[in-house]
Protein backbone atom coordinates (compact mmCIF):
# COMPACT_ATOMS: atom_id res chain seq x y z
CA UNK A 1 0.00 0.00 0.00
CA UNK A 2 2.99 2.36 0.81
CA UNK A 3 4.11 2.02 -3.17
CA UNK A 4 0.92 2.46 -3.93
CA UNK A 5 1.13 5.65 -2.29
CA UNK A 6 4.60 6.93 -3.19
CA UNK A 7 3.20 5.77 -7.18
CA UNK A 8 0.16 7.82 -7.03
CA UNK A 9 0.91 11.43 -8.39
CA UNK A 10 4.70 10.67 -8.84
CA UNK A 11 7.32 11.62 -11.73
CA UNK A 12 6.79 7.39 -12.75
CA UNK A 13 3.13 7.76 -13.36
CA UNK A 14 3.62 10.86 -16.22
CA UNK A 15 7.00 8.77 -17.45
CA UNK A 16 4.49 5.81 -18.39
CA UNK A 17 2.30 7.65 -19.47
CA UNK A 18 3.51 9.79 -21.86
CA UNK A 19 6.22 7.83 -23.43
CA UNK A 20 4.27 4.76 -23.79
CA UNK A 21 0.35 6.89 -24.96
CA UNK A 22 3.57 7.95 -28.41
CA UNK A 23 5.83 4.68 -28.74
CA UNK A 24 2.69 2.67 -28.83
CA UNK A 25 1.16 5.59 -31.54
CA UNK A 26 4.23 5.03 -33.33
CA UNK A 27 4.48 1.04 -33.98
CA UNK A 28 0.78 1.40 -34.39
CA UNK A 29 1.00 3.37 -37.80
CA UNK A 30 4.46 4.28 -38.43
CA UNK A 31 4.88 1.37 -40.69
CA UNK A 32 0.72 1.06 -41.60
CA UNK A 33 1.51 1.45 -45.00
CA UNK A 34 4.62 -1.04 -45.55
CA UNK A 35 2.44 -3.70 -43.44
CA UNK A 36 -0.54 -3.28 -45.65
CA UNK A 37 1.04 -3.70 -48.92
CA UNK A 38 3.30 -6.45 -47.75
CA UNK A 39 -0.16 -8.12 -47.35
CA UNK A 40 -1.23 -7.86 -51.04
CA UNK A 41 -3.09 -4.14 -50.34
CA UNK A 42 -2.89 -1.45 -53.29
CA UNK A 43 -0.99 2.34 -52.63
CA UNK A 44 -5.19 3.22 -53.37
CA UNK A 45 -6.77 0.97 -50.30
CA UNK A 46 -3.74 2.27 -47.98
CA UNK A 47 -5.22 5.87 -48.81
CA UNK A 48 -9.06 4.73 -48.24
CA UNK A 49 -7.63 3.36 -44.47
CA UNK A 50 -6.08 6.67 -43.97
CA UNK A 51 -9.05 8.81 -44.96
CA UNK A 52 -11.43 6.80 -43.01
CA UNK A 53 -9.71 7.09 -39.82
CA UNK A 54 -9.45 10.83 -40.50
CA UNK A 55 -13.43 10.76 -41.38
CA UNK A 56 -14.21 9.11 -38.02
CA UNK A 57 -12.15 11.24 -35.84
CA UNK A 58 -13.81 14.17 -36.94
CA UNK A 59 -16.71 12.49 -35.69
CA UNK A 60 -16.04 11.01 -32.45
CA UNK A 61 -13.30 13.34 -31.26
CA UNK A 62 -15.77 15.91 -29.58
CA UNK A 63 -18.00 12.98 -27.72
CA UNK A 64 -14.24 11.86 -26.11
CA UNK A 65 -14.19 15.09 -24.91
CA UNK A 66 -16.92 15.94 -23.87
CA UNK A 67 -17.20 12.32 -21.61
CA UNK A 68 -13.95 13.87 -20.11
CA UNK A 69 -16.15 16.94 -19.32
CA UNK A 70 -18.52 14.65 -17.55
CA UNK A 71 -16.86 12.35 -15.87
CA UNK A 72 -12.84 11.44 -14.31
CA UNK A 73 -10.26 12.08 -17.22
CA UNK A 74 -8.15 9.38 -16.20
CA UNK A 75 -10.70 6.45 -15.91
CA UNK A 76 -12.08 7.93 -19.30
CA UNK A 77 -8.81 7.56 -21.21
CA UNK A 78 -7.72 4.49 -19.16
CA UNK A 79 -11.13 2.41 -20.79
CA UNK A 80 -10.53 4.14 -24.06
CA UNK A 81 -7.27 3.44 -24.60
CA UNK A 82 -7.14 -0.54 -23.11
CA UNK A 83 -10.11 -0.74 -25.89
CA UNK A 84 -7.70 0.77 -28.60
CA UNK A 85 -5.05 -2.32 -27.26
CA UNK A 86 -7.43 -4.72 -27.64
CA UNK A 87 -8.34 -3.44 -31.16
CA UNK A 88 -4.74 -3.59 -31.82
CA UNK A 89 -4.13 -7.38 -30.92
CA UNK A 90 -7.49 -7.85 -33.41
CA UNK A 91 -6.17 -5.44 -36.52
CA UNK A 92 -3.02 -8.29 -36.86
CA UNK A 93 -5.52 -11.36 -37.64
CA UNK A 94 -7.64 -9.47 -40.12
CA UNK A 95 -7.73 -9.53 -43.71
CA UNK A 96 -10.69 -7.66 -45.30
CA UNK A 97 -9.88 -4.17 -45.93
CA UNK A 98 -13.20 -2.90 -45.22
CA UNK A 99 -12.66 -4.55 -41.52
CA UNK A 100 -9.16 -3.26 -41.61
CA UNK A 101 -10.15 0.49 -42.72
CA UNK A 102 -12.78 -0.11 -39.54
CA UNK A 103 -10.64 -0.75 -36.74
CA UNK A 104 -7.64 1.46 -37.78
CA UNK A 105 -9.95 4.01 -37.58
CA UNK A 106 -11.61 3.11 -34.24
CA UNK A 107 -8.13 3.14 -32.62
CA UNK A 108 -7.13 6.35 -34.34
CA UNK A 109 -10.34 8.24 -33.75
CA UNK A 110 -9.23 7.28 -29.54
CA UNK A 111 -5.76 7.68 -29.88
CA UNK A 112 -6.63 11.35 -31.86
CA UNK A 113 -9.20 11.55 -28.80
CA UNK A 114 -7.33 11.24 -26.16
CA UNK A 115 -4.41 13.03 -26.90
CA UNK A 116 -5.35 16.58 -26.48
CA UNK A 117 -6.96 15.76 -22.93
CA UNK A 118 -3.32 13.27 -22.08
CA UNK A 119 -1.97 17.15 -22.95
CA UNK A 120 -4.06 19.23 -20.83
CA UNK A 121 -3.24 16.39 -17.68
CA UNK A 122 0.60 16.95 -18.19
CA UNK A 123 -0.39 20.90 -18.05
CA UNK A 124 -2.37 20.34 -14.71
CA UNK A 125 0.76 18.31 -12.75
CA UNK A 126 2.85 19.18 -10.53
CA UNK A 127 5.42 18.74 -12.65
CA UNK A 128 7.20 21.07 -15.39
CA UNK A 129 5.48 20.22 -18.86
CA UNK A 130 8.33 20.24 -20.81
CA UNK A 131 9.91 17.57 -18.42
CA UNK A 132 7.05 15.69 -19.29
CA UNK A 133 6.16 16.36 -22.67
CA UNK A 134 9.54 15.75 -23.45
CA UNK A 135 9.49 11.56 -23.03
CA UNK A 136 6.55 11.84 -25.80
CA UNK A 137 9.29 12.98 -28.16
CA UNK A 138 11.43 10.26 -26.96
CA UNK A 139 9.38 7.70 -26.90
CA UNK A 140 7.76 8.30 -30.30
CA UNK A 141 11.87 8.21 -31.42
CA UNK A 142 12.81 5.16 -29.36
CA UNK A 143 9.68 3.24 -30.70
CA UNK A 144 10.40 4.67 -34.53
CA UNK A 145 14.14 3.02 -34.66
CA UNK A 146 13.34 -0.39 -33.00
CA UNK A 147 9.75 -1.02 -35.04
CA UNK A 148 11.60 -1.52 -38.41
CA UNK A 149 13.86 -3.81 -36.96
CA UNK A 150 11.12 -6.30 -35.43
CA UNK A 151 9.24 -5.53 -38.39
CA UNK A 152 11.79 -6.88 -40.43
CA UNK A 153 13.63 -9.71 -37.79
CA UNK A 154 10.47 -10.81 -35.90
CA UNK A 155 7.57 -10.02 -38.25
CA UNK A 156 5.11 -7.86 -39.36
CA UNK A 157 2.47 -8.88 -36.36
CA UNK A 158 4.93 -7.89 -33.49
CA UNK A 159 4.24 -4.72 -33.71
CA UNK A 160 0.84 -5.03 -32.91
CA UNK A 161 1.44 -7.23 -30.17
CA UNK A 162 4.17 -4.27 -28.84
CA UNK A 163 1.14 -1.36 -29.36
CA UNK A 164 -1.12 -3.13 -27.17
CA UNK A 165 1.65 -3.76 -24.84
CA UNK A 166 2.61 0.01 -24.54
CA UNK A 167 -0.99 1.11 -24.17
CA UNK A 168 -1.58 -1.75 -21.23
CA UNK A 169 1.66 0.59 -19.82
CA UNK A 170 0.35 3.52 -20.95
CA UNK A 171 -3.10 3.09 -19.18
CA UNK A 172 -0.80 2.10 -15.53
CA UNK A 173 0.75 5.61 -15.93
CA UNK A 174 -2.66 7.45 -16.46
CA UNK A 175 -3.89 5.96 -13.31
CA UNK A 176 -1.43 6.98 -11.25
CA UNK A 177 -1.65 11.04 -12.30
CA UNK A 178 -3.54 13.76 -10.10
CA UNK A 179 -4.66 17.18 -11.56
CA UNK A 180 -3.70 20.02 -9.44
CA UNK A 181 -6.70 21.84 -10.03
CA UNK A 182 -9.73 21.13 -7.87
CA UNK A 183 -12.89 18.76 -9.23
CA UNK A 184 -14.87 20.43 -11.04
CA UNK A 185 -18.36 21.33 -9.10
CA UNK A 186 -21.08 18.99 -11.09
CA UNK A 187 -23.71 21.00 -12.51
CA UNK A 188 -27.13 19.78 -14.30
CA UNK A 189 -26.41 22.30 -17.07
CA UNK A 190 -25.69 19.70 -20.11
CA UNK A 191 -22.31 20.31 -21.77
CA UNK A 192 -23.02 20.71 -25.97
CA UNK A 193 -20.50 20.82 -28.51
CA UNK A 194 -22.89 24.16 -29.84
CA UNK A 195 -22.39 25.74 -26.12
CA UNK A 196 -18.90 25.51 -26.68
CA UNK A 197 -18.60 26.36 -30.73
CA UNK A 198 -20.51 29.54 -29.47
CA UNK A 199 -17.76 30.47 -27.18
CA UNK A 200 -16.08 34.45 -28.15
CA UNK A 201 -13.31 33.74 -30.46
CA UNK A 202 -13.88 29.74 -30.84
CA UNK A 203 -15.14 29.78 -33.94
CA UNK A 204 -12.43 32.21 -35.37
CA UNK A 205 -9.90 30.38 -33.74
CA UNK A 206 -10.62 27.02 -35.38
CA UNK A 207 -10.25 28.74 -38.70
CA UNK A 208 -6.89 29.43 -37.63
CA UNK A 209 -6.37 25.67 -36.38
CA UNK A 210 -7.59 24.35 -39.82
CA UNK A 211 -5.41 26.42 -41.51
CA UNK A 212 -2.45 25.32 -39.60
CA UNK A 213 -2.81 21.70 -38.77
CA UNK A 214 -4.22 21.63 -42.98
CA UNK A 215 -0.45 22.83 -44.33
CA UNK A 216 1.35 21.12 -41.52
CA UNK A 217 0.14 17.60 -42.04
CA UNK A 218 0.47 17.61 -45.38
CA UNK A 219 4.10 19.01 -45.40
CA UNK A 220 4.76 15.70 -42.50
CA UNK A 221 3.05 13.34 -45.31
CA UNK A 222 4.89 14.74 -48.77
CA UNK A 223 8.17 15.87 -47.13
CA UNK A 224 10.16 12.36 -47.12
CA UNK A 225 9.11 12.22 -51.14
CA UNK A 226 10.34 15.43 -51.79
CA UNK A 227 13.58 14.81 -50.18
CA UNK A 228 14.11 11.90 -51.70
CA UNK A 229 13.18 13.17 -55.15
CA UNK A 230 15.74 15.80 -54.66
CA UNK A 231 18.38 13.42 -54.37
CA UNK A 232 18.79 12.44 -50.80
CA UNK A 233 19.31 8.55 -50.28
CA UNK A 234 15.73 7.16 -48.67
CA UNK A 235 18.07 6.04 -45.36
CA UNK A 236 19.19 9.43 -45.08
CA UNK A 237 15.56 10.78 -45.54
CA UNK A 238 14.77 8.66 -42.85
CA UNK A 239 18.13 10.23 -40.42
CA UNK A 240 16.45 13.42 -41.48
CA UNK A 241 13.07 13.09 -40.01
CA UNK A 242 14.22 11.40 -36.78
CA UNK A 243 16.64 14.34 -36.16
CA UNK A 244 14.02 16.79 -36.87
CA UNK A 245 11.93 14.55 -34.35
CA UNK A 246 14.21 15.63 -31.28
CA UNK A 247 14.22 19.13 -32.17
CA UNK A 248 11.32 19.15 -30.22
CA UNK A 249 12.81 18.04 -27.18
CA UNK A 250 14.20 21.93 -26.14
CA UNK A 251 11.59 23.50 -27.62
CA UNK A 252 9.18 21.25 -24.69
CA UNK A 253 12.09 21.35 -21.94
CA UNK A 254 11.96 25.29 -22.30
CA UNK A 255 8.37 25.95 -22.46
CA UNK A 256 8.39 27.27 -19.13
CA UNK A 257 10.51 30.17 -20.15
CA UNK A 258 8.80 31.86 -22.77
CA UNK A 259 5.03 30.39 -23.08
CA UNK A 260 4.17 32.33 -19.68
CA UNK A 261 5.92 35.16 -21.12
CA UNK A 262 4.46 36.42 -24.33
CA UNK A 263 1.04 36.89 -25.12
CA UNK A 264 -1.16 34.66 -27.43
CA UNK A 265 -0.94 36.63 -30.49
CA UNK A 266 2.54 36.82 -30.43
CA UNK A 267 2.94 32.92 -29.98
CA UNK A 268 0.49 32.69 -32.66
CA UNK A 269 2.53 34.86 -34.84
CA UNK A 270 5.65 33.12 -34.32
CA UNK A 271 4.98 29.64 -35.59
CA UNK A 272 3.50 30.99 -38.95
CA UNK A 273 6.59 33.18 -38.72
CA UNK A 274 8.46 29.49 -39.01
CA UNK A 275 5.58 28.15 -41.80
CA UNK A 276 6.56 31.00 -43.53
CA UNK A 277 10.60 30.80 -43.23
CA UNK A 278 9.85 27.18 -43.83
CA UNK A 279 7.75 26.77 -47.02
CA UNK A 280 9.15 29.88 -48.42
CA UNK A 281 12.79 27.87 -48.61
CA UNK A 282 10.98 24.91 -50.20
CA UNK A 283 9.61 27.13 -53.08
CA UNK A 284 12.44 29.65 -53.80
CA UNK A 285 16.18 27.82 -52.71
CA UNK A 286 16.73 24.55 -54.32
CA UNK A 287 19.65 23.65 -51.91
CA UNK A 288 19.27 20.15 -50.55
CA UNK A 289 21.71 21.31 -47.27
CA UNK A 290 19.45 24.45 -46.70
CA UNK A 291 16.31 22.25 -46.97
CA UNK A 292 17.41 19.89 -44.42
CA UNK A 293 18.82 22.76 -42.10
CA UNK A 294 15.65 24.58 -42.18
CA UNK A 295 13.96 21.06 -41.50
CA UNK A 296 15.84 21.34 -38.72
CA UNK A 297 15.09 23.98 -37.60
CA UNK A 298 11.67 24.78 -38.14
CA UNK A 299 9.45 21.97 -38.99
CA UNK A 300 8.79 19.96 -35.51
CA UNK A 301 9.45 23.26 -33.76
CA UNK A 302 6.47 24.96 -35.07
CA UNK A 303 4.01 22.10 -34.78
CA UNK A 304 5.25 21.07 -30.90
CA UNK A 305 4.78 24.74 -29.89
CA UNK A 306 1.62 25.28 -31.87
CA UNK A 307 0.40 22.31 -29.32
CA UNK A 308 1.44 24.02 -26.17
CA UNK A 309 -0.43 27.47 -27.94
CA UNK A 310 -3.46 25.18 -28.05
CA UNK A 311 -3.40 24.43 -25.29
CA UNK A 312 -3.09 28.40 -23.27
CA UNK A 313 -5.71 29.69 -25.58
CA UNK A 314 -7.94 27.02 -25.04
CA UNK A 315 -6.75 27.61 -21.30
CA UNK A 316 -7.86 31.48 -21.95
CA UNK A 317 -11.15 31.75 -23.83
CA UNK A 318 -12.98 28.65 -21.93
CA UNK A 319 -13.95 28.13 -18.57
CA UNK A 320 -12.66 24.90 -16.59
CA UNK A 321 -15.66 22.61 -16.78
CA UNK A 322 -15.67 22.45 -20.89
CA UNK A 323 -12.18 22.75 -21.94
CA UNK A 324 -11.92 18.83 -22.45
CA UNK A 325 -15.03 19.62 -24.83
CA UNK A 326 -13.15 22.34 -26.88
CA UNK A 327 -9.69 20.96 -26.82
CA UNK A 328 -11.63 17.70 -28.68
CA UNK A 329 -13.46 19.86 -30.87
CA UNK A 330 -9.86 21.03 -31.90
CA UNK A 331 -8.40 17.77 -33.08
CA UNK A 332 -11.46 17.45 -34.85
CA UNK A 333 -10.75 20.59 -36.96
CA UNK A 334 -7.40 19.07 -37.43
CA UNK A 335 -8.59 15.89 -38.69
CA UNK A 336 -11.24 17.35 -41.31
CA UNK A 337 -8.24 19.92 -42.44
CA UNK A 338 -6.25 17.02 -42.84
CA UNK A 339 -8.91 15.56 -45.19
CA UNK A 340 -9.52 18.29 -47.60
CA UNK A 341 -5.94 19.11 -47.17
CA UNK A 342 -4.71 15.80 -48.57
CA UNK A 343 -7.26 15.44 -51.18
CA UNK A 344 -5.51 18.85 -52.65
CA UNK A 345 -2.00 18.23 -52.23
CA UNK A 346 -2.24 14.94 -53.64
CA UNK A 347 -3.51 16.63 -57.12
CA UNK A 348 -1.20 19.43 -56.72
CA UNK A 349 1.46 18.08 -56.80
CA UNK A 350 0.90 15.39 -59.52
CA UNK A 351 0.03 18.01 -62.03
CA UNK A 352 2.60 20.74 -61.11
CA UNK A 353 5.49 19.24 -58.60
CA UNK A 354 6.53 19.86 -55.34
CA UNK A 355 7.65 23.51 -55.94
CA UNK A 356 4.09 25.06 -56.42
CA UNK A 357 2.84 22.66 -53.95
CA UNK A 358 4.83 24.47 -51.55
CA UNK A 359 4.54 27.57 -52.97
CA UNK A 360 0.79 27.15 -52.25
CA UNK A 361 1.66 26.28 -48.63
CA UNK A 362 3.55 29.27 -47.95
CA UNK A 363 0.89 31.81 -49.78
CA UNK A 364 -1.65 29.66 -47.17
CA UNK A 365 1.04 30.28 -44.26
CA UNK A 366 0.92 34.14 -45.49
CA UNK A 367 -2.86 34.14 -44.79
CA UNK A 368 -2.48 32.23 -41.64
CA UNK A 369 -0.44 35.14 -40.33
CA UNK A 370 -2.89 37.89 -41.59
CA UNK A 371 -5.90 36.12 -39.70
CA UNK A 372 -3.83 36.32 -36.37
CA UNK A 373 -3.27 39.72 -37.02
CA UNK A 374 -6.58 40.18 -36.70
CA UNK A 375 -7.34 37.85 -33.92
CA UNK A 376 -8.37 39.86 -31.08
CA UNK A 377 -7.57 36.94 -28.79
CA UNK A 378 -7.02 38.09 -25.11
CA UNK A 379 -4.18 37.01 -22.47
CA UNK A 380 -4.47 36.80 -19.01
CA UNK A 381 -1.54 37.08 -17.63
CA UNK A 382 -2.46 35.51 -14.11
CA UNK A 383 -2.79 32.71 -16.08
CA UNK A 384 0.35 30.59 -15.45
CA UNK A 385 -0.18 27.51 -18.00
CA UNK A 386 3.37 26.35 -18.42
CA UNK A 387 4.78 26.33 -14.48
Amino acid sequence: MDLLKHYKNSYLSYFLMYFFFFFSLAFFSGFLSVYLMDQGFSASQVSFVVSCSFILSVIVQPFIGKLNDVYESKYVNGVLLLIAGLLGIVFMFLKNIYLIALVYSLVLSITNGTNPIIERMAVLSKFKYGSIRVWATIGYAIATIISGYIYKNIGSFSLYVFFAIGEFLCVIGLLGTQSILPPVEKTNKKISMSSVFKIKHIPYYLIIVCLFYGITNVHHLYLPAMLKQSGLPINNVSNVIFVSTLSEVPVTLLSHFYMNRFSNKQLLTSVFILLCIQFFTFSFLSSLIIQIMIVFLTKTVATMAFVMINLRIISTIVDNARQNTALSLVSACKSFASIVFQMLAGYLIDFTGYQMFYFVLFICSVIGMVLVFFFKVPTNKDLKVFH
